[in-house]
């Protein structure tokens, strides 16, 4: 029996092994960063040092980083940070923002990308002071925000930008001072780290509500004894990412092949191709076909693949990215996301395409 190909990094990327050994290693000598003696001391440098790995990767300063126990938690920090502000948030975010009463939502394009004129008339129609927050990169259908133009137009009426980069960390080069962003959340199980580790990145000057009190650590924006061990595997998870980061041109081919080989098989739609994406990402549809059906008959045939995102209790259903770019209900319930990442080859994927028209052939609108 042949081994599983996974396809699906974007829903987590395997631990990286170096990350384990490290992160055994850590856990084996004990300490808390707050102690002033070796042991403590010890431990607090690991900490730093990874404060520094992962602001190198994300172009930002290390003190602008604060770590947290995941994305989700950086994101709901940001949305209970400020509460004399009005949210406004993107229609393809994920579920750890969408969740906000009463935010006015920005509406997307049919390639995915946020409608910039819409954003404009929200942000003229203010009564109060403001926070916007737009993706850098879907984590369905890859597709990358303008996050420097969009900085720049809300910035002009006095609104904070926060960017959910959790998907672009380690796939593609960017800069948090060059984005323009004000607030930016990261999680370390996308690179290779250590699953229930993140960041949120705040801007110098940039002042948020401390949610969670206690000691006094992470500049006293988030209180409770430092997780060591996750946060020093995060920080090499980083710093090996950034290592890597030349893969992606690798990945990009590949990805590129699958989607031209299954165009090929029948009239199909890879949702966000006509914006830029991320190079590791692919979300296509199979017409006729329902995800769930695509995402278990897949697995039984050595694939892990998904349909989304895969913080939704499990269940497979329409998808409110494809359904805010336009798309119907049908259509969105057909769709199928594949991301790649650096243990794909081209070989995983051709047994892949080979899958997917074994499955259409059978269950299809052309069969």
């Amino acid at each position: 029996m042949q081994q599983q190909v996974y396809l699906d990094y974007n829903a987590t990327c395997p631990i990286r092994d170096e990350v384990i050994t490290f992160m055994t290693e850590i856990m084996k000598e004990g300490g808390n960063p707050s102690s002033v003696h070796a042991s403590g001391r010890k431990a607090r440098n690991r900490v730093e040092n990874a404060r520094r790995q992962v602001a190198a990767l994300a172009g930002a300063k290390p003190q602008e980083v604060i770590f947290t126990s995941g994305g989700t938690e950086a994101n709901n920090m940001v949305l209970n940070g400020f509460p004399d502000r009005e949210a406004i948030i993107s229609a393809g975010e994920h579920d750890s923002l969408r969740s906000v009463e009463g935010a006015k939502t920005i509406p997307l394009d049919k390639a995915g990308l946020v409608d910039l004129e819409a954003l404009k008339h929200i942000l003229g129609d203010l009564q109060r002071p403001a926070l916007v927050s737009v993706m850098l990169a879907n984590n369905e259908t890859g597709v990358l925000q303008n996050i420097s133009e969009i900085a720049e137009l809300v910035h002009e009426y006095g609104v904070l930008l926060h960017t959910d980069a959790i998907q672009a960390l380690g796939k593609i080069t960017f800069n948090f001072k060059d984005l323009g962003a004000d607030l930016m959340s990261l999680s370390s199980h996308k690179i290779g780290g250590p699953q229930g580790m993140g960041a949120l990145v705040v801007r110098d000057g940039v002042v948020i509500k401390t949610l969670q009190k206690g000691g006094g650590q992470e500049q006293g924006r988030r209180g409770g004894t430092e997780n060591v061990a996750g946060i020093a595997g995060f920080g090499l998870a980083a710093e090996q990412a950034e290592a890597e980061l030349s893969e992606y041109a690798r990945l990009s081919k590949i990805r590129d092949k699958m989607e031209a080989d299954i165009e090929a098989i029948t009239e199909t739609e890879v949702f966000g191709k006509g914006a830029s994406r991320l190079p590791n990402t692919s979300c296509i549809r199979m017409p006729g076909v329902p995800s769930e059906l695509q995402v278990m008959t897949f697995d039984l045939n050595g694939f892990a693949v998904s349909a989304g995102s895969a913080c939704s209790s499990g269940k497979v259903k329409a998808s409110h990215v494809l359904t805010a770019m336009g798309y119907d209900d049908i259509t969105a319930s057909q769709s199928l996301r594949v991301s790649m990442g650096r243990h794909t080859t081209q070989e995983d994927a051709d047994r892949f395409v080979l899958a997917w028209k074994n499955l259409y052939e059978r269950k299809g609108a052309g069969r």
